[in-house]
């Protein structure tokens, strides 16, 4: 949301208020920092172990507290957080239009990814403008019964943000990434924190992790590990030890989306690393059995791969030992936005007010 945020405030026909429950505080405080956002509403709901029963219920109070407050004439919510449902039902209780921002994906399973999948439809139906990354997107809503009307193709603002965070000179905080040789070792990023991986799932993902560096001796793996004990306890327990297997501490946005544009590919449950890492041009394995991205497997840049540790660690050695197929990846279309989404969304906004006369122009990213 932070490029929209940046967009509304530039523009003098809009009050802007910025509300966070922080929901992953450590997480969300460094992005605040990065985007020089600062929210006008932080109700610090995040505690530790907390259910999403504890985050919803107190997202929800304090949210009323601040709608209360701000009175605005629209709430904008963005993808599939619990956060993001939850600021939807606020506004919906107290008769206020919402806008979803990368709305309308869909596995068109409500357990896969739990919860976000219902968080999203759910958020979708109680949505009045619907902010769709691309036209299958918009597809997905149509069929739902969504007025066509409502919706609005804008790429996704995700895009926008690279745009910003990515810079040749980079340096890293985080030292160790800094003496890394990323033009003759194959760095891997590895991100898993999905609740529909803990356990089993999860343990299977680690092995195939291992089996990759213990086979491919040009490849190093660099995974930021989730802070839920879920995963990290997992993950230390496979993965600790190894030498060519770095276990950091999750990365500021700045040096994740940095560390993309220089690693040799992405292996990832993620949904937003699907739309990232593809506009860099990295190959991306998802280690999930669906996606809500199909955009990006349809172009050739994303595939999807499982938690089975025998597939991971095959499909991983395609890439690494075929040029011809990781080229293929590498250089297929992004189908997920040219960095001026957030320019789209505020241009609808100002049209279905009536403030200016025309329409923005859809994106198409012409697949």
């Amino acid at each position: 949301m932070a490029p929209l945020v940046q967009e509304l405030k530039r523009n003098e026909l809009f009050s802007c208020e910025v509300a966070i429950t922080a929901q992953h505080r450590q997480m969300l405080d460094q992005v605040l920092s990065l985007f020089d956002v600062e929210p006008d509403y932080d109700l610090d709901i995040m505690k530790e172990r907390q259910t999403l029963f504890d985050i919803t219920g107190r997202a929800l109070d304090g949210l009323k507290r601040v709608l209360e407050r701000a009175r605005p004439d629209l709430v904008l919510v963005h993808g599939d957080t619990t956060t993001t449902f939850v600021g939807a039902l606020a506004a919906f209780y107290m008769h206020i239009m919402v806008g979803h921002v990368e709305a309308g994906l869909r596995t068109f399973n409500k357990w896969l990814p739990f919860p976000e999948e219902m968080n999203r439809k759910l958020t979708g139906s109680l949505a009045d403008l619907h902010f769709s990354p691309t036209k299958t997107a918009r597809q997905n809503l149509m069929k739902e019964g969504v007025n066509p009307e409502s919706i609005f193709v804008t790429g996704n603002t995700v895009i926008d943000a690279l745009k910003t965070t990515v810079k040749k000179d980079f340096i890293f905080a985080t030292d160790v990434l800094n003496r890394l040789d990323y033009k003759k070792s194959k760095i891997i990023l590895v991100t898993a924190h999905r609740r529909e991986n803990f356990g089993e799932a999860l343990e299977n993902i680690c092995l195939g992790i291992r089996d990759i560096a213990e086979k491919h001796s040009d490849a190093i793996i660099i995974y930021p590990v989730h802070l839920n004990p879920a995963v990290r306890d997992v993950v230390e327990s496979v993965l600790s030890g190894h030498e060519r297997i770095l276990l950091l501490p999750p990365l500021d946005t700045d040096e994740m989306h940095n560390l993309m544009a220089r690693c040799y590919m992405v292996m990832t449950d993620s949904g937003g690393l699907q739309e990232e890492a593809p506009s860099l041009g990295k190959p991306v394995l998802v280690l999930r059995r669906e996606t809500e991205r199909p955009e990006a497997v349809k172009a050739g840049t994303v595939r999807v791969i499982g938690t089975n540790r025998r597939n991971i660690y095959e499909e991983a050695s395609i890439l690494l030992s075929k040029r011809s197929e990781y080229e293929r990846m590498a250089n297929a279309v992004n189908p997920y936005g040219d960095g001026r989404a957030s320019q789209r969304i505020a241009g609808f906004i100002l049209h279905h007010f009536g403030l200016i006369d025309k329409k923005p122009e859809e994106f198409d990213a012409q697949i």
